[in-house]
């Protein structure tokens, strides 16, 4: 009889210990529940994570601690009949604090059974793991954004790849097709060359577009008068709108000038009231504005249409490249993603606000610029015919270029890469080199350029490329022309150098 008194006290003791224990845990919730769901004990962790007392809880159905909508799909009642069936029940799901605030839970349930196998209850333990399940969020929003970075440097190196080739190609379209408008006199024939010329022309826009939002274009920013650039523009504005809807230009008096690629700004403008337009098919009021943000040293030039909004799933998406919800052959999916790129690129930003029925507006945020005194009116003084030293190792474009130039009233003398280009330098001199900057050999337009600067400061050169990273920082050197050129861009260009703008 003593052994039996002492184990009887022992276990006595061992069962005090162990509730002991349960009621200590504070990081779970362990408690004992009825057949039906009702709470039958409760421990410290419980009231930690659920903020429930003893008093509060002890007697009242586990479901509360569901959501509304699973109390409703009658989730509590299988999570205890699935326990019961198979032996053991577990998730994780979103439960509900005593003030109603969500967590969300680990849950494990199991079934508790006499000696005569029959049901006594369901021991339940629930862990608070909101932290950890945050901390996975922010991993896989991280594995996310790196793997989008990698998908868009690669359409990046594909892009600019293919781009230096397509503008060479866009490059012989365009360059000859001054030549013939030289010899078409029939209206059909200049009909015709004046749709190629559209053509050409509008392809040239969307390898840039595609390009910028890639950042592989290559920009020549500089400070521009903001006012000006839009006021110039509106007429092109304006005659995209059409009649039904209403354009109004709003410029807070003495903003700043922006430090942009001029052209790039402007093709983002028209991209952005064009999708501005596109999503008012009924009419209404399109506002273009510009606000300088003094502690950000950005100007802000916003469009706000007044159309049908953008639902928050599509909102998230409108900046990918390719991504439209217009018709097939309404949209390329690129102007946005141009607007985006040219943002970026420019060291600024781009956000976007839209609310369903009210309309959408787009800010883009532009680094301030710095007021440059006008030039004096340069020289006008007729200078002699001057020779020019074309670097180009494509025949066609070379031969496109050299239309060109000779129009324009150079004498051109063409070599195919840049050894070459030295060797003529050194036995002939020239008033000009014109060069290609991608070019195969040891020796690219870039190099080639600084080595001319290092024997001869003064010989005027100009380059030329439809895609190159390394131009980036060529353009504070030299000056760059994009392929494909159109004749008055290679005179204007050509004319500074010569003094003859």
């Amino acid at each position: 009889m003593t052994e039996r008194r002492q184990a009887l006290a022992d276990l006595d003791a061992s069962e005090n210990q162990f509730r002991l224990l349960v009621s200590g845990v504070t990081d779970y919730a362990l408690y004992m529940l009825t057949p039906t769901g009702i709470v039958a004990n409760w421990n410290a962790g419980g009231q930690r994570i659920k903020g429930y007392t003893p008093q509060e809880i002890i007697g009242q159905n586990f479901s509360r601690f569901y959501t509304p909508a699973d109390q409703a799909s009658g989730k509590p009642a299988r999570a205890l009949k699935i326990a019961e069936d198979t032996g053991h029940y577990e998730e994780e799901g979103w439960r509900v604090r005593k003030d109603g605030s969500f967590f969300w839970a680990s849950v494990v349930i199991d079934p508790i059974r006499d000696n005569d196998d029959t049901l006594i209850g369901f021991a339940k333990i629930t862990r608070d793991i909101s932290e950890r399940r945050e901390a996975q969020q922010r991993l896989e929003q991280v594995q996310r954004q790196l793997a989008e970075s990698q998908k868009m440097d690669a359409l990046g190196q594909l892009t600019g790849g293919v781009a230096h080739d397509f503008n060479n190609l866009l490059m012989i379209i365009a360059g000859n097709l001054h030549r013939i408008k030289q010899e078409v006199r029939s209206e059909r024939g200049m009909l015709a060359l004046g749709a190629i010329e559209t053509a050409a022309q509008r392809a040239a826009s969307l390898t840039g577009q595609l390009l910028t939002f890639a950042r592989r274009q290559s920009v020549n920013p500089q400070s521009i008068d903001i006012a000006d650039r839009i006021v110039s523009v509106r007429e092109v504005l304006t005659s995209a709108l059409g009649s039904m809807i209403k354009l109004n230009v709003d410029i807070e008096p003495d903003i700043w000038p922006i430090f942009v690629d001029p052209t790039e700004f402007e093709t983002a403008l028209i991209n952005l009231v064009i999708n501005a337009r596109d999503a008012m098919p009924d009419g209404g009021t399109l506002t273009v504005s510009a606000r300088n943000k003094p502690g950000m040293a950005q100007v802000v030039v916003s469009v706000t249409d007044t159309g049908s909004g953008i639902p928050e799933d599509v909102l998230n998406r409108v900046f990918d490249p390719f991504f439209t919800t217009k018709p097939v052959g309404k949209g390329t999916g690129l102007g946005l993603s141009q607007v985006h790129g040219f943002a970026h690129q420019a060291g600024g930003k781009v956000e976007i606000a839209s609310e369903l029925g009210k309309g959408t507006t787009v800010g883009i945020y532009l680094p301030r610029g710095i007021v440059e005194a006008k030039r004096e009116a340069e020289s006008q003084t007729a200078h002699a015919p001057a020779t020019v030293l074309l670097v180009e190792d494509n025949p066609a474009v070379a031969d496109a270029s050299t239309g060109l130039l000779e129009q324009l009233g150079y004498t051109v003398r063409w070599v195919s890469n840049a050894e070459t280009a030295l060797q003529e330098l050194e036995a002939n001199g020239v008033d000009l080199v014109f060069s290609d900057v991608i070019m195969p050999g040891k020796m690219d337009g870039l190099k080639l350029a600084r080595a001319i600067r290092e024997r001869n400061p003064d010989l005027p050169i100009l380059l030329t490329t439809g895609y190159s990273e390394s131009v980036q920082d060529a353009r504070f050197d030299f000056p760059v022309l994009r392929k494909p050129y159109q004749l008055h861009d290679l005179s204007r260009e050509l004319s500074k150098l010569t003094g003859q703008d």
